[in-house]
């Protein structure tokens, strides 16, 4: 026969496992409120920028140029400087980042000055990018003697993506199984070949997605070029690196902070255009990685 002090203490654990229980629902349908709420407020805030913004999507809009008229303002001159740095920025950062993380990646890895590379790379992707257009302006546009061009804001932003390109590459080249680079050690290959004939092909279609992006977080950005001295009002098309410019998230800016309800309308015009280019870019990495991910697996 089972004492009472045994059934007192199976009374206290049948509790204390009811309350677990209790615990761990409440907190899954506190978690699912608030994801639903951040949802709900994602899109009613899409759907208002859409239901503002979507009218004034034509074609005055897109081939206008800056004007002091919200009616005649259109986005030219910006989405061309948007390409324009976008451009630039892919072709600096991807080679430079790539280089970074097969040297961190398959030549130094576990090495002392890998880990103190891999630290500061961590603390870089960190730093605010208000941050970067400081040093921007300091380094590329002043002491350089850049100016306020296409070429100081690309660098800039280069700068402010590279940590994300580096870790990127890093994480694809550890997804290629070691047995292929056995293989080819095997064979008498040397390191070099290994990487840039089997190593690297299996991991071109990862690294091109994190870059990618690493792009699509460049082009959101408002705050370093601003520091840099990017203007709104630019009343012709950029024709090299060395022009004045302006990207669409400044553009929206300044119309965000003018007083007149029709540059809200124009600046919710641009948010779309932004956002949908953006998502372009998201869903091209996100395709190749797919790609890469059943590459790897076959």
């Amino acid at each position: 026969m089972q004492s009472p002090f045994g059934n007192i203490f199976l009374l206290f654990e049948r509790l204390d496992a009811w309350s677990d229980r209790i615990r761990k629902g409440g907190f899954a349908i506190y978690g699912l409120i608030f994801t639903l709420i951040v949802i709900l407020f994602i899109v009613g805030l899409f759907a208002y920028i859409t239901f503002v913004g979507l009218p004034r999507l034509n074609i005055g809009f897109f081939t206008g140029y800056a004007s002091s008229s919200p009616e005649q303002a259109g986005i030219l001159p910006a989405f061309l400087g948007t390409l324009w740095v976008m451009g630039v920025v892919l072709l600096i950062s991807f080679p430079i980042g790539v280089a970074a993380g097969i040297y961190l990646e398959l030549y130094q890895k576990g090495g002392r000055w890998s880990r103190l590379l891999e630290v500061n790379i961590t603390n870089l992707a960190g730093i605010p990018s208000v941050i970067y257009g400081l040093l921007g302006l300091q380094f590329f546009v002043r002491e350089m003697g850049l100016g306020e061009s296409i070429l100081a804001a690309s660098l800039t932003l280069c700068l402010l993506i590279l940590p994300l390109v580096i870790v990127s590459t890093r994480e694809a080249l550890r997804m290629v199984p070691s047995t292929i680079a056995d293989a080819a050690y095997a064979l008498g290959a040397t390191r070099w070949q290994v990487i840039w004939f089997h190593v690297l092909p299996l991991s071109f279609p990862g690294i091109v997605s994190g870059a990618l992006l690493g792009v699509s977080r460049a082009i959101g950005e408002a705050s370093p070029l601003l520091v840099l001295g990017a203007v709104a009002f630019v009343p012709f098309n950029p024709g090299s690196l060395f022009d004045y410019f302006t990207v669409l998230p400044v553009q929206i800016f300044f119309w965000a902070t003018k007083p007149q309800a029709a540059f809200l309308v124009n600046a919710s015009a641009a948010i779309l255009v932004l956002l949908v280019l953006t998502l372009f870019l998201n869903l091209i990495a996100m395709r190749l990685r797919e790609r890469w991910h059943k590459r790897i697996e076959a």
